[in-house]
């Protein structure tokens, strides 16, 4: 618990609203993890290449939401710059 202690002291007022977002979010996970798969991330379960596997798959899933943001991005872009209808048709192409 010292730890804890510490930290709150040095994350008061020396972070970003960003930075704290993050820490709240990293917080709350922990104890959506905790309580869906009753453990945390100190379990002793898994081998280094099972964590890379976990890894790996997480980061597969960032790149797919990655990609369909980056396509809807893209549409607002020609949406605001071309027309909603001309980029619902460019849409459509590339499907």
């Amino acid at each position: 618990m010292p730890q804890v202690k510490w930290f709150l002291k040095e994350w008061s007022g020396n972070m970003s609203k960003y930075e704290d977002n993050v820490c709240v979010k990293i917080t709350q996970r922990a104890k959506v993890g905790k309580k869906k798969y009753g453990v945390t991330m100190e379990r002793e379960d898994l081998n280094t290449m099972d964590w890379l596997n976990h890894l790996q798959e997480e980061l597969m899933d960032a790149c797919v939401y990655l990609e369909r943001l980056m396509n809807e991005y893209k549409t607002i872009e020609l949406s605001v710059k071309y027309g909603r209808e001309f980029a619902e048709m460019m849409r459509d192409l590339d499907e």
